[in-house]
């Protein structure tokens, strides 16, 4: 997959992608959320939507298997 850019973040949601970027499941994203002060959790729920969206606007091609664990993410 090529590098995934997200036009239009402000400093704080930058810093929240590079984290949510280095985890590697759904599980360590949603702790990660849980654990943010609740002025900065819509911040990051929308970056997760923003590199969700992302993600599907930069994949060709999608296989049944793929649209399936996408989905599962939403």
């Amino acid at each position: 997959m090529a590098k995934v850019q997200i036009e239009g973040l402000n400093n704080r949601q930058r810093a929240i992608a590079d984290v949510l970027w280095m985890m590697q499941t759904r599980a360590e994203v949603e702790a990660f959320i849980r654990a943010l002060h609740p002025s900065m959790r819509a911040d990051a729920e929308t970056v997760v939507e923003m590199m969700m969206l992302a993600v599907w606007d930069d994949i060709d091609t999608v296989d049944e298997s793929t649209k399936l664990m996408l989905d599962n993410l939403k």
